[in-house]
């Protein structure tokens, strides 16, 4: 068995596209080699800034000897007929079989195939996978070089290391043909590298200062910043997005530690810590208090000979300019205050069938003052901060870093003398904006973050800009997952079809589907996300949707409630026998509806009654209504369940004892109507036509 080595080796590979790439590369191969009947025991794939790898082990010499058998014309059949199957076979008339298949007598062909060679398999494999490789951007490349074609790659390509068993595969893309050489490190070890197989690949490119795995870089990354900071008495910043990027822009990593000049630390934290992470790639060190520290730490792509001072010396000059920049935009930010900068969300399109950021600012002023009265926050407060919530986004500094809105709100409310609960909603508006974001809880915080969710879903379903498939271009399916939350963490009795109705008449534009029609599909999107939201708590998503299904429930806490009710009531023998028997009743009653033409939901006759157990469940069915008002009423479901558990066992023995379909019509028609009292007393608790299993 043999080893095959891949190496593609090109310009740098943007760090965002290397995880992906690398499992292309694994997949688009092995799958090639499959289809080609080529088994193996293991591959791996291997990507850094400037290389794509991939190792195969276990490979055969050849691929398998195939045999195919191709039934043709029958004896007899036209010249042409025969000539034509001949063609297709590649083979000769003596060649074929002759076959009595009981329809007929029919030439047969039997067709071997020696296996391929696997070197002739996998060029053919790599070439068409590089040809055909799903890179989100690409370049064309190649066209200049005399007599070769144009190809597409993410980069352009230096070289390919193509190696089966010890021997070049000649792998061609464009004008570069495979061959055994690679490059170590760009700047500490560029020579050529000749290589027999992936061991002796892997050591040499160690020697070559190139760590070949992303684990071992982002290890390496890792352990050593966190050395700096400890050294420094700090802690690390944590940031696994900006770790992960960093693994993808160095081949060699040397964290080395520098400082911020002590002119910038007036500056937020917010604004410096973002300045560094997204335009230099440096990771934040904190004090023991969690304040940030005048230090950073720089991930070098180099060894230098004065233990990286120079390298140093030279990004704290770069950071000094980007902070400069960072300054200014706050010393003149704050000279204009929050609500000075208002009218200039005129000149911001929301969205255009939407209106301006400046319409939604209104509308979120309304609505925020509904949702504080509906749940006791400070309603001046909460229109206040809805108002000025997006006005940050006219800054000087919100246009240099967008994801600081809201952040830098805060700041200048707070210099504008506003009070404490204000700026903390403007800055917590936009939260929770994933399932790890820690959810509002000061009441005026909720109610604006609400209002500014709200508004957008309204708006978005109103226009029919609604997600479709894996699309959500909006991301609305994260913010219904934001209102859930705030409802439920916070525990808020909000009427939502109300809520989203209200909404719905604030726009001033023309919108193309009406207040109920939408407030009914969010109700029914919501139902889907809840089942997202609570599918890792173990919530059966049917019994979210036999709730969902009575209709007019859009309390998320009172369903929730109903749901927990009914999940206990159903893992309790009453519970599940008596689900039995509802589905019984209900499969009965709708084929005698379907042979009759006609409904059994009048009431049940007394006088019709003849048996003691259907007295008796008729005599279980009439006082379980009134139990159930009063529990309901009493948003005690519990109780509201252990009611119709009291009718389980007159049930029970109504079917053991009683038959439904009595010869007298009078009887039966009365019998069946006691049936759908059964259905109708249940489903005002939930639709159990909706409960799996």
């Amino acid at each position: 068995m043999a080893e095959f080595l891949l190496e593609i080796f090109s310009e740098e590979i943007p760090a965002r596209m290397q995880a992906r790439a690398a499992e292309d590369l694994r997949k688009l191969v092995t799958d090639g080699l499959a289809a080609n009947g080529i088994a193996f025991d293991a591959a791996r794939a291997y990507v850094t800034p400037r290389r794509l790898v991939l190792v195969i082990e276990g490979l055969p010499a050849a691929g398998p000897d195939v045999s195919e058998e191709r039934r043709g014309p029958r004896v007899g059949s036209p010249a042409q007929a025969l000539e034509g199957f001949l063609k297709s076979t590649g083979l000769s008339e003596g060649q074929l079989e002759q076959r009595d298949t009981g329809k007929g007598v029919f030439f047969f062909a039997v067709i071997s195939r020696k296996g391929r060679p696997t070197p002739e398999v996998l060029k053919d494999v790599v070439e068409a996978a590089m040809a055909g490789f799903p890179w989100p951007k690409s370049q064309r490349w190649g066209a200049n070089l005399a007599g070769s074609p144009a190809v597409r790659w993410v980069r352009p390509l230096q070289s390919i290391l193509a190696l089966f068993d010890g021997g070049v595969v000649p792998v061609s893309f464009g004008a570069i043909i495979a061959g055994d050489l690679t490059a170590g490190h760009r700047f500490l070890a560029p020579e050529s590298l000749r290589v027999k197989d992936f061991a002796d690949y892997a050591a040499k490119l160690r020697h070559a200062k190139v760590m070949l795995d992303p684990v071992e870089r982002r290890h390496a990354i890792l352990s050593g910043a966190e050395a700096l900071a400890a050294a420094e008495g700090l802690t690390l910043k944590a940031d696994d997005g900006l770790l992960a990027e960093v693994t993808g822009l160095v081949e060699w990593p040397v964290p080395l530690v520098g400082s911020i000049d002590e002119s910038f630390m007036d500056v937020p934290a917010e604004v410096l810590i973002t300045s560094m992470r997204s335009h230099q790639k440096y990771f934040s060190l904190l004090k023991a208090d969690g304040s940030l520290a005048p230090r950073f730490v720089v991930i070098a792509n180099m060894e230098s000979s004065d233990g990286g001072a120079a390298i140093v010396a030279g990004n704290q000059r770069v950071l000094r300019a980007r902070l400069s920049d960072a300054k200014f935009f706050w010393e003149s930010d704050r000279r204009h205050s929050l609500e000075s900068r208002m009218p200039r969300l005129s000149d911001r399109t929301f969205y255009a069938s939407l209106g301006t950021m400046l319409d939604k600012m209104v509308r979120m002023e309304q609505l925020a003052r509904d949702i504080a009265r509906r749940t006791g926050a400070d309603i001046a407060a909460a229109e206040r901060a809805a108002g000025l919530a997006k006005a940050d986004l006219s800054s000087e500094m919100v246009g240099e870093f967008p994801e600081l809105q809201g952040v830098m709100g805060r700041y200048y409310a707070r210099g504008d003398g506003e009070k404490p609960e204000v700026a903390a909603a403007i800055a917590e508006h936009y939260s929770p904006v994933g399932p790890s974001d820690s959810c509002p809880t000061a009441p005026v915080s909720v109610a604006v973050a609400l209002a500014d969710k709200i508004d957008s879903l309204v708006g978005f379903f109103a226009i029919f800009e609604r997600p479709t498939g894996s699309k959500d271009p909006f991301a609305l399916r994260r913010a219904a997952l934001g209102v859930i939350r705030l409802v439920v963490e916070n525990n808020l009795r909000l009427p939502l079809r109300q809520v989203f109705e209200h909404a719905w008449g604030l726009f001033d534009t023309e919108l193309e589907a009406g207040s109920a029609e939408v407030a009914g599909a969010l109700l029914d999107f919501f139902a889907d996300r809840l089942k997202v939201a609570l599918k890792e708590k173990g919530v059966r998503h049917d019994l979210i949707d036999a709730i969902f299904s009575l209709g007019g429930e859009d309390d998320l806490v009172r369903l929730l409630k109903r749901v927990e009710a009914l999940g206990a009531f159903l893992a309790s023998d009453d519970g599940a026998n008596l689900l039995v028997a509802y589905r019984r009743a209900a499969n009965i009653v709708r084929i005698e509806e379907k042979k009759d033409g006609a409904g059994f939901g009048g009431a049940v006759d007394a006088t019709l009654l003849r048996q003691d157990e259907e007295r008796a469940l008729a005599a279980a069915l009439a006082g379980l209504g009134p139990a159930v008002d009063r529990a309901l009423a009493a948003e005690d479901f519990a109780a509201a369940m252990a009611a119709l558990a009291t009718v389980r066992r007159p049930v029970d023995a109504f079917f053991d004892k009683v038959t439904v379909n009595a010869d007298q019509a009078e009887l039966r028609v009365n019998r069946l109507r006691l049936l759908g009292s059964i259905v109708g007393a249940m489903g005002r608790l939930a639709d159990f036509s909706k409960v799996e299993g």
